[in-house]
């Protein structure tokens, strides 16, 4: 069935090689051991702003203010995990003898292919589950122009296969089939 979604995608006499899909579910990642206690602070200070607003019968801008804040803050201490996985639940992966390609079919469909011969920078991350992503470009930095993708990683403009199974297997794929693309 995935490789069904990727036919009409493919080049002339290119083939599959493998495919799959992300880990489903609530997903946590290294940065979250930051981004955690973050968002607990945050959205416990906007609790406390609009309960005292409420409670000390501040006008109505105070209680409106310190509400939007409360709704950031709900979600990115679970929203954000709730919606990568509902965008995680709709995309697929494929590797073939040319390129890697994404299809995500939500919050919008988006396709991307990138050439094998072109691939920058590849890193893998294994986890202690056996699962593991590989990222096809420069590794995400905290501090850099990474916008959603620090709280939805399935967002990430750089594509990615995201806690896949067997990822050491799939990397060493991906690696074989770059590099004879390189030589030849």
């Amino acid at each position: 069935m995935q490789d069904e979604i990727f036919r009409s995608q493919l080049l002339p006499q290119e083939r599959i090689m493998w495919s799959g899909r992300p880990g489903q579910g609530v997903i946590f990642q290294p940065l979250d051991g930051l981004l955690i206690p973050f968002t607990l602070l945050w959205c416990g200070f906007a609790i406390y702003w609009t309960v005292s607003a409420l409670n000390t019968n501040a006008p109505p801008f105070f209680i409106l203010f310190g509400s939007i804040f409360v709704c950031v803050g709900l979600f990115m201490v679970v929203g954000r995990f709730w919606f990568d996985a509902w965008v995680r639940k709709a995309t697929i992966y494929a590797l073939t003898d040319r390129r890697v390609l994404v299809s995500q079919s939500r919050p919008f469909r988006k396709f991307t292919a990138v050439g094998l011969a072109q691939l920058p920078d590849i890193h893998l991350t294994e986890r202690r589950d056996g699962r593991g992503t590989i990222r096809f470009g420069a590794a995400r930095s905290f501090t850099g122009n990474s916008g959603l993708s620090i709280w939805v990683p399935s967002l990430d403009p750089v594509p990615q296969f995201i806690a896949i199974v067997d990822a050491p297997r799939v990397f060493q794929m991906v690696q074989n089939t770059a590099e004879h693309h390189r030589t030849h």
